[in-house]
């Protein structure tokens, strides 16, 4: 596979792996056999980048995924990039299926996660480590400055950020420099392109998860589809709605139309068109499916010109679509907790 350069100095597939799916938000946990098995096909295949979280899990168990990818990596651990993220937890005592998220990124806390990070990672270090959500409690800077040490004391090698801003990104890369951001990015969530400049400016990379808009954008989905309603997050998503099918009608033409000159797929299509519009752009697509990994894969050898790029984009900002999921919410209440 092809590699890309996050930063000043990180290099990773071009299409990276998101872990998150295999344990949590995408109905019950996978056998971990075949997960392992997975993972273990996709070094073997040229996936470098893989990424998880500490709260990726259930709420039996809430380190599923870190406990999971960890082990499995560990055989391959110099070959690969791994990273992680701290500083959210979810909300327990909610009845929803996306409980509300809730920041705390206090020193005491990012110090007591990374050391619990690294156990179940089997891991020295950590080569990415984002915030995974701003904390309104808690200045960027400060965070930063656990960073900086951090780094310094060899338990991480980069930071990010998770769906931040540019004022965020701009007073945190002063403190220590950003290395990439993970923000959500798909034909159908393309709102932190106004991030691109100073993207650009600061030499920072942008990690775009959910890029095929939670699966949508492959085009395997339709009226028909079905998601358990207590563990899969799709189940309220609303490109997956049967009026959002029909909404959707002219995005999934214009994918399977360039598809079909391109002899891609619309999964491929849809990654590509991110791929070709700028060199630090890395997706991490999820799946629990050999053939899937397969097809996305495939997708960093599928060439789109500026023009087909530019044409795109301009049906794109025309075009009718249905709403698309834009995260789960962060309550504005503190839950300060011990951090042990």
């Amino acid at each position: 596979m092809k590699h890309r350069i996050l930063g000043k100095d990180l290099k990773v597939s071009a299409i990276g792996l998101g872990c998150m799916g295999m344990s949590h938000a995408y109905g019950a946990p996978a056998d971990k056999k075949e997960m392992t098995e997975l993972l273990a096909q996709a070094v073997d295949m040229g996936y470098t980048f893989f990424d998880t979280a500490e709260v990726y899990g259930t709420p039996e168990n809430p380190h599923e995924n870190e406990e999971l990818v960890g082990p499995a990596l560990k055989p391959y651990r110099e070959r690969i990039v791994l990273a992680t993220k701290f500083g959210i937890r979810f909300d327990m005592n909610s009845p929803q299926v996306k409980k509300p998220l809730i920041p705390d990124s206090r020193p005491e806390v990012i110090r007591a996660t990374v050391e619990a990070s690294l156990k179940r990672l089997n891991t020295d270090h950590i080569d990415l480590y984002y915030q995974h959500r701003p904390d309104p409690n808690v200045p960027i800077e400060e965070v930063a400055g656990v960073m900086a040490d951090l780094i310094k004391e060899g338990k991480i090698t980069h930071w990010g950020l998770s769906e931040s801003t540019e004022e965020l990104i701009r007073r945190a890369y002063a403190i220590c420099p950003v290395t990439a951001i993970q923000n959500r990015y798909s034909m159908m969530a393309r709102w932190y392109e106004e991030l691109f400049p100073v993207l650009e400016e600061l030499n920072i990379g942008y990690v775009a998860f959910s890029p095929l808009a939670n699966g949508f954008l492959s085009a395997k989905y339709g009226k028909g589809s079905k998601f358990d309603a207590s563990t899969d997050y799709r189940n309220v998503m609303p490109q997956f709605s049967p009026d959002a099918i029909d909404k959707n009608k002219a995005l999934l033409e214009l994918l399977y139309q360039m598809a079909s000159e391109k002899s891609a797929t619309p999964a491929q299509i849809s990654l590509a068109w991110m791929l070709c519009k700028k060199p630090y752009i890395v997706p991490i697509p999820g799946t629990r499916k050999l053939e899937r990994l397969k097809e996305n894969y495939g997708a960093a050898v599928v060439c789109l010109t500026t023009q087909e790029i530019h044409s795109f984009d301009q049906a794109l900002n025309s075009m009718e679509m249905s709403d698309v999921f834009g995260g789960t919410k962060t309550t504005n209440k503190p839950d300060r907790r011990n951090a042990s």
